[in-house]
């Protein structure tokens, strides 16, 4: 795609999303002379054992078949 293409792609775009894409573009230009080492770029999330503990759940009935289903079976 030429700049020229994509400046009119841009440029068909609502206001609000021409502002998501110029402030998506400066950060990847900061992104691109980022130093080395630097940590405001993206973060890894470490996972945290537990977090979801007791949120999760299967019913009991988890394996029994479907009534929907009995005309098939």
């Amino acid at each position: 795609m030429s700049s020229a293409d994509l400046f009119v792609k841009i440029e068909s775009l609502p206001e609000n999303f021409r502002k998501l894409v110029a402030d998506h573009v400066e950060y990847l230009s900061w992104l691109k002379h980022a130093p080395v080492g630097d940590d405001r770029g993206p973060k890894k999330m470490t996972p945290i054992p537990g977090l979801l503990k007791g949120k999760i759940w299967i019913a009991d009935d988890f394996n029994a078949p479907l009534g929907d289903l009995k005309g098939y079976m």
